[in-house]
């Protein structure tokens, strides 16, 4: 089976761009059964600075189009197999399908995806549980707890919080940078973006509205005198959750589960990534790097506009 896909290469460390390209070329040339088809083609992007956004690192980009006799799954073991032991060089393969794809839906986490924070834990620190809530949080992100129990145990820390820390933490969040110019970027081609959270709807809702997201969906915390009773209310957004907004989403708006893309962090993003046709770990947790198709490992979520044909 002959496959057509790009192959790509991210160095943010500016004295290695120049090997870059050497470093890049001399993989492809050392893998059986691959064969490229085009001149490769790179760009340099400076570093990003917004005042809503985090700031973020310039990056070189250099790309291949190629075939390859195999499955994808092979090429990513061959490829990284080839490259571990080069930190400056990082690979990656997606399928010239999405690339091409007139519409495509992309799907995001929130907390250190979206954005830097991790709402739940600034909430935490105007109930006084500040330390309690982030140890809680780090374990479910890496996997070592049930989320929706570790959710109602964090949530439950969050009891007597008023409803203006809510307004004050959503004022204060940073997105990830490039985040803006991701959106703008999609929304020019006819593309969808949306994102879903085990978070919760009184942030994100403003926030998507703010940034122009498609479509948003997170947990409902329980008010009660404009007072949080530590409790959420209706579905709650777990793991399964995430999977089946982004199956809903994509049905809704007709795009194929083949031209879907999704991305997070943490381990309850994992039945997501694995839903999508791409699945990409930004700056993620241990658990879901090794459960993704591609990671993105430094601070500019408008880096991944290079796996889809932006």
């Amino acid at each position: 089976m002959s496959i057509a896909v790009r192959i790509t290469s991210l160095c943010t460390e500016p004295e290695f761009f120049l090997q870059q390209h050497s470093h890049l070329s001399q993989v492809v040339s050392a893998t059986p059964s691959l064969s490229v088809n085009s001149n490769q083609t790179s760009e340099v992007f400076s570093p990003i600075h917004h005042s809503q956004e985090a700031s973020g690192p310039g990056y070189q980009m250099v790309q291949v189009c190629a075939h390859y006799e195999g499955s994808i799954q092979e090429l990513r073991k061959e490829l990284n197999q080839q490259v571990k032991n080069t930190a400056t060089l990082s690979v990656h393969v997606v399928q010239e399908e999405l690339y091409t794809s007139a519409k495509k839906l992309i799907v995001l986490d929130v907390d250190s995806t979206l954005i830097r924070e991790e709402v739940i834990d600034e909430l935490a620190r105007h109930a006084g549980k500040a330390e309690h809530v982030q140890y809680i949080t780090e374990r479910a992100m890496n996997g070592h707890l049930v989320f929706e129990e570790s959710l109602k145990e964090r949530v439950k820390a969050l009891a007597g919080v008023s409803v203006e820390a809510i307004e004050q933490v959503t004022h204060q969040l940073t997105l990830s940078p490039g985040v803006l110019r991701l959106i703008d970027s999609l929304h020019s081609k006819g593309h969808k973006i949306a994102a879903v959270s085990g978070g919760f709807i009184q942030i994100l809702r403003p926030l998507s509205q703010r940034i122009g997201l498609d479509n948003a969906q997170a947990n409902t915390l329980e008010i009660v005198h404009e007072t949080l009773t530590g409790k959420v209310v209706g579905e709650v957004v777990t793991p399964e959750t995430k999977r089946l907004y982004l199956q809903k989403w994509a049905a809704e708006e007709n795009v194929s589960l083949s031209h879907v893309v999704a991305i997070g962090d943490g381990a309850n993003d994992i039945l997501m990534l694995e839903e999508a046709a791409l699945g990409i770990a930004f700056c993620a947790k241990p658990s879901l790097q090794l459960a993704s198709d591609v990671q993105l490992n430094f601070l500019r979520l408008d880096a991944v506009q290079h796996f889809m044909g932006l």
